[in-house]
């Protein structure tokens, strides 16, 4: 299974208008790939909506990158002031398929860009974490590794509470847990984003 992350960013004003069209665009008859989540970010990078889809195959990946790149109005983008980003990605080998579920009302999504080399052994010190943090990683939507641009992971956290959420990572911080050892090491930069799932999305 192949991963999208597609990321709108707008002025604050046009979001409502801005997710009503990414909405219509992955509905679409001619959409390729299967709907997992939508997001507005609250917390870090705002005014964007983030939307993250499945697919069987490369190929299949592949038509619908083709049909965002060849469309007079990708996204229902119109005009100037929506950026699009498409970023491709695999799921870490050792996790289950990203499926649609409730988590709760907050989502995290990390970027790590890793040194050059790095993806290989943050994928093994996160496959010996997550057993005996499973506590903490329970509510791991996801982990992947970029199939474009620079080395870089990005992971998908749900809590149903920001407090949920600072309690479990001061918890397993102190339990010595988490992070996973060796992985820390392998990063040169990280950005965190806080989003509220949108009416629309199956992860909610």
């Amino acid at each position: 299974m192949l991963y999208e992350l597609a990321t709108l960013s707008c002025p604050l004003l046009e979001q409502d208008g801005v997710s009503d069209c990414a909405h219509r665009w992955v509905s679409d008859d001619d959409a390729a790939g299967r709907l997992l989540g939508a997001w507005r970010t609250e917390i870090g990078e705002l005014s964007r909506v983030v939307v993250l889809r499945s697919f069987e195959s490369m190929g299949e990946l592949q038509h619908e990158r083709n049909r965002a790149l060849t469309a007079e109005h990708p996204f229902g983008i119109e005009g100037a002031s929506v950026q699009l980003a498409m970023e491709s990605y695999a799921l870490f080998p050792f996790l289950p398929d990203i499926e649609p579920t409730t988590f709760g009302d907050f989502y995290e999504i990390r970027r790590y860009w890793l040194k050059a080399g790095g993806i290989a052994p943050t994928i093994t010190a996160w496959e010996r974490a997550v057993g005996p943090a499973n506590v903490y990683t329970s509510h791991l939507i996801g982990n992947m590794y970029a199939l474009d641009g620079l080395p870089r992971i990005t992971h998908i956290w749900g809590f149903s509470s920001l407090e949920e959420r600072m309690a479990l990572r001061r918890r397993h911080y102190a339990e010595g847990l988490w992070p996973p050892k060796g992985g820390p090491e392998q990063i040169e930069r990280a950005t965190s984003t806080i989003c509220l799932p949108e009416m629309w999305s199956p992860l909610h």
